[in-house]
């Protein structure tokens, strides 16, 4: 029997008094929709069975490189992080597995396995860490990791990422992301193609050492925290990374992770096309690599991702199964609301991207029609799919409005009563 955090009670009253206001609204939806030929109950059936994991760090508060301000409440480890992401599947019905960080999350991993269990969550992707110093550990990535001119720290590197695999075998987890921090601060402290070069090389030994049903995925960002050159530094070299490896080898698209104004989704349609988007870290930015809730900045762009996923859905392309991920940092608000607030905005991407008249898309792209082709996915993007999310919620015993409810149930105060105040640290971004 799954664990529950917050009292099924709480959830059926909050409910109970948005239940007739949905009914009516839903029925609206499914009316103005079928006027378009979308089947509404075939969207909800879609929406309801579209997940996105959750990442144990992203529970935490968050902070920049230079403070740190802690929030009530913190998990204290492990398996606090896992009851609150407990708490956000609960309400959301949404976020059913979680990802985890080695070695923040170290832990023995059938005493995680059963906590999981016992909460109804499973577990995505792991994520492994050389970009930061674990206590004890015999060689500092200060330099680097997997790229490091010195060869027994790459092997350190090395191994530290084939123990993520093999935590993740006991969990069941069926993917590796590697991300980091590898670059250059100065011009002439690295020689580029040295660097790219032994990080291969660490990678192909990482290849190796994954089952036959999983796969790897390689992660980019255009800078930090090296300041003057970064080893993966875009989705281009990404691609090399995993064509360079093999048929298990992916790019992971992190939203935050690009200059401004890049064009994302075509990135997207890019990976997609040549079948090497292996997922995604879900988060939003006004600069870069903020870090911020998905759609917060910009939820068309969000919309415009989903529309190229959605096509390639339609399309049946071969092998498409990318993993979807949320990477967030909360600085300033309850991280368990962010995360509801996200997963709810990912799956209203999905959502619009699913009643995108598609046949008209078509016609108009194949005409060179661009305002009325722009004016099809606009259609699609205006449209209120709120009913089909709370709807889709509700049917799986989820909340109508999570956020609301989240807060009627008082779990934040609970929970912050039995977790001891964390100290205020210097700078760290998760």
């Amino acid at each position: 029997m799954t664990d529950l955090k917050i009292a099924s009670d709480v959830v059926a009253q909050e409910n109970d008094r948005r239940a007739t206001a949905l009914k009516s609204d839903y029925e609206a939806l499914g009316s103005t929709l079928a006027r378009r030929g979308v089947d509404i109950e075939a969207v909800t059936k879609k929406v309801s069975e579209f997940f996105v994991a959750v990442p144990s760090w992203g529970v935490g508060t968050g902070g920049t490189r230079f403070a740190r301000f802690p929030g009530s409440g913190e998990p204290r480890g492990i398996f606090d992080k896992l009851d609150d992401c407990s708490v956000i599947n609960q309400l959301t019905q949404a976020t059913p597995t979680v990802s985890l960080h080695i070695p923040w999350d170290k832990m023995d991993a059938r005493e995680l396995k059963a906590k999981g269990d016992s909460l109804g969550l499973g577990f995505d992707a792991m994520n492994s860490n050389t970009f930061s110093d674990a206590p004890g550990q015999a060689h500092s990535y200060k330099y680097g990791s997997l790229s490091h001119v010195d060869a027994a720290t790459r092997a350190q590197a090395v191994e530290h990422n084939i123990e993520c695999i093999e935590i993740g075998k006991a969990l069941g987890s069926k993917a590796l992301t590697v991300w980091i921090g590898d670059g250059s601060n100065f011009p002439g402290q690295s020689n580029f193609t040295k660097a790219f070069e032994r990080y291969l090389a660490s990678m192909a030994d990482v290849y190796k050492a994954l089952p036959d049903d999983w796969r790897i995925f390689s992660e980019h960002k255009m800078y930090e925290p090296a300041f003057y050159s970064t080893i993966v530094q875009d989705w281009g070299t990404n691609y090399l990374i995993a064509q360079t490896l093999g048929p298990k080898a992916f790019c992971l698209v992190d939203l935050g992770h690009h200059a401004p104004n890049t064009n994302i989704e075509m990135i997207v349609a890019r990976l997609i096309q040549f079948e090497k988007l292996g997922g995604f870290h879900f988060n939003d930015s006004k600069y870069g690599d903020d870090d911020l809730d998905a759609g917060a900045i910009e939820p068309y762009r969000l919309f415009l991702v989903f529309n190229e996923l959605v096509d390639a859905e339609y399309r049946s392309v071969k092998g498409f199964h990318p993993a979807h991920m949320i990477d967030q940092s909360h600085n300033v608000t309850d991280p368990i609301e962010s995360l509801i607030s996200s997963a709810n905005e990912i799956r209203r991407a999905y959502a619009q991207a699913l009643i995108v008249d598609r046949k008209a898309l078509s016609g108009y792209q194949d005409t060179n029609d661009a305002l009325m082709a722009s004016e099809t996915l606009k259609r699609a993007y205006r449209a209120d799919v709120e009913p089909i999310l709370a709807e889709a919620r509700r049917r799986a015993g989820g909340a109508i409005d999570p956020v609301a409810t989240y807060r009627a149930s008082g779990y934040r105060k609970k929970v912050s009563a039995e977790r001891p105040a964390s100290a205020a640290g210097s700078g760290g971004i998760i």
